[in-house]
């Protein structure tokens, strides 16, 4: 059974009368990206004062590279309208996408530390740290 705020009906407004189609609007907006359209799940969540609204999306795992774009720009753009229809009316817009990584190490390295470089002036290694260190 679905939940109040699921999407079943992209056609449906579950915010109530008077509010944008978020729900809507971001299936608009990412289904172009996506090869199995059946793959995108859409939850929206509305704050009780109906000041902020909460978008959650799920979809393959292959997809992510077009959805998101080269360097971030698709899914910026499609964050940038939903903000833009929040505040419209008085709203603002948060959304989340499953599996979005909110660490700040790249993807391409693995979560690895990035290499030491040599000092300008010394010419020696700069070593980063990455917090305290355990004596063992």
């Amino acid at each position: 059974m679905p939940t109040p705020n699921s999407d079943p009906n992209p056609s449906q407004n579950s915010l109530g009368a008077g509010s944008p189609d978020f729900l809507g609007l971001v299936r608009f907006l990412i289904e172009p990206f996506l090869d199995d359209v059946s793959s995108l799940r859409a939850d929206c969540e509305l704050a009780p004062n109906r000041s902020k609204v909460w978008i959650r999306l799920a979809f393959k795992e292959e997809d992510r590279g077009r959805v998101f774009g080269r360097g971030g720009r698709n899914i910026q753009a499609i964050r940038k309208v939903l903000n833009a229809t929040a505040k419209m009316v008085g709203w603002s817009a948060y959304l989340d996408i499953y599996g979005e990584s909110s660490s700040k190490s790249s993807p391409s390295r693995g979560g690895r530390p990035k290499p030491s470089r040599p000092n300008r002036r010394t010419g020696e290694p700069i070593r980063r740290d990455d917090g305290p260190q355990q004596n063992s």
